[in-house]
Formats: structure tokens, sequence, C-alpha cells
């Protein structure tokens, strides 16, 4: 089990990305139009900067959702490895079957 400190911590960017999504995008957008002028992109980058960090969505770690391991992550499930072998030894993932000979 992960600390509850770092899952709280991802949480919480997680939260700050997508509240912030929308006006990263735009300044983003308005930085990389070439046909601007250099003064207003370079604004544009200033108040890219002011922003916060953890609103990147970069920042966001993909963890575990039973344990919350941040490695060994299948995304397709969103869980760990090790979660998912535990889970399917109980029969409570549908489809997988685990192999014994």
């Amino acid at each position: 089990m992960a600390k509850k400190s770092a899952i709280e911590t991802n949480e919480r960017r997680r939260k700050l990305a997508t509240s912030h999504a929308a006006k990263r995008a735009r300044l983003k957008a308005i930085v990389n139009d070439k046909t601007l002028p250099i003064e207003e992109r370079f604004q544009a980058t200033l108040k890219l900067a002011e922003m916060p960090r953890n609103g990147a969505k970069i920042r966001i770690r993909n963890r575990c959702e039973v344990t919350g391991r941040p490695r060994a992550f299948y995304r397709k499930l969103k869980m760990s490895r090790i979660a998912l072998r535990e889970l399917g030894n109980q029969g409570m993932v549908p489809g997988l079957v685990k192999s014994s000979w």
C-alpha cells in the first residue's frame, strides 16, 4: 500500500489539472501560433509560467486504484500487476484465468 500522502497529492494534481486545462490550452495555442507578434506570445509564456506547476497534466502519476502502487501499472485496468494477480486468483476480474500446470 502506498503512502496516503502520495495518493492524496496525486488526487490534488488530478483535480488541479482538470480545472486549469482550458486556460492552459488557450495559452499554449497562443504561444505556438507563429503568426502572432512575438510580444504577445511572450506575454502568454509569462502567464503560463505563473500558473501552478501541479496544474500540468504531465505531473499526474498513474497509480493503482486498489493499492496506490505507482509502478507496473496497466492503463486499461487502472491497477498494478500485483493487484491484478491477487484479484485474478480470487476470480474477481472477468475473463482473466491464471494458468497453472
